[in-house]
């Protein structure tokens, strides 16, 4: 599992997006991920502009194959440049990416953040626990779900 750019993907592989601006906070995911085995590819933005550009293929990843999409996206919510729920609005538009799942990974208590995470289609909002051993049940509770047993519909699967 690495921090991978598009271009090196295969085609089979299922990725996880990783949207988060905080190192600590995208090393204890990428920790988490590992100890419970996720395998997955994972690729990491850094601010919403980045993750809208990664999954549009725009920017500076003009020409990423998009007809590979994440299995995943692990939105935060406090994000510079573009904030996680205009993310989540813009995802929610297109039809290309109206159906990815999208877990809202915050540390964000707020429940005016939990109600228009859902409203602007979230399929799951999960407050940050702050010690490792939490964070890491809380990442193996998302490889069950989200990795291992949801099927996405036909027209998301990449």
């Amino acid at each position: 599992m690495t921090n991978v750019q598009s271009e090196n993907i295969n085609p089979q592989t299922k990725i996880i997006l990783l949207v988060e601006d905080n190192p600590d906070d995208v090393e204890l995911t990428l920790r988490a991920l590992k100890t419970n085995n996720i395998r997955n590819e994972v690729v990491v933005v850094n601010d919403g502009a980045e993750a809208l550009d990664y999954v549009f293929g725009t920017g500076a990843y003009a020409g990423r194959d998009t007809s590979i999409m994440p299995v995943v996206i692990l939105l935060d919510l406090k994000l510079p440049k573009v904030d996680g729920l205009e993310v989540l609005k813009r995802l929610r538009s297109d039809e290309r990416t109206k159906l990815i799942p999208v877990v809202v990974l915050t540390t964000s208590d707020e429940e005016k953040d939990m109600v228009e995470s859902y409203k602007n289609g979230a399929n799951s909002y999960i407050r940050k626990p702050v010690d490792f051993a939490s964070f890491r049940e809380a990442v193996q509770q998302l490889k069950v779900y989200w990795i291992l047993l949801n099927e996405p519909p036909p027209d998301s699967k990449s």
